[in-house]
């Protein structure tokens, strides 16, 4: 059985770089970068923010199968982590959703500065108006570089 932690919720929902994938009927791939995450951790399930600006496909290939991956990966350690699932609903973000999303782009723009990244570029960033994609988290597996990139994780780490 899945289990997320607490202190793995805590990650995934810091400011760690999102990668939403997704591929379309013809197995061709298609990532884009997500804005937030929020994650239900007893009912096993995330909702990830996809600015509407870069959502076409992504949401073509999710009305076509329904298939999503969210990749999570910190800047200064490289810790990553991937997620795979099924899209349960998509919506318009709502207000709340919004603050989630303003709290993660300033956590996130830090990480990014704390590693060289200049601010001036990150001021150009525009995440809003987006879309919650809510998914059923089937499995997850450790991307962390090393020996163990690639372990499926069953239970807690």
């Amino acid at each position: 059985m899945l289990v997320l932690t607490a202190e793995l919720v805590e990650y995934m929902e810091s400011g760690v770089s999102l990668l939403v994938g997704t591929r379309d009927a013809a197995l061709k791939p298609a990532s884009a970068r997500g804005f937030g995450v929020e994650i239900d951790a007893p009912g096993r399930s995330a909702t990830v923010f996809l600015p509407a600006s870069v959502a076409t496909v992504t949401l073509s290939n999710l009305r076509d199968n329904g298939q999503i991956a969210l990749t999570f990966s910190r800047g200064f350690d490289h810790r990553s982590l991937q997620v795979k699932g099924r899209v349960l609903s998509v919506g318009e973000t709502n207000e709340r959703q919004r603050r989630l999303q303003e709290r993660y782009f300033a956590a996130f723009s830090e990480g990014l500065i704390f590693i060289g990244h200049r601010q001036k570029l990150l001021r150009r960033v525009r995440y809003y108006p987006s879309y919650a994609l809510h998914f059923q988290i089937d499995s997850m597996f450790d991307q962390t570089p090393g020996p163990g990139a690639g372990r499926a994780w069953s239970v807690a780490p």
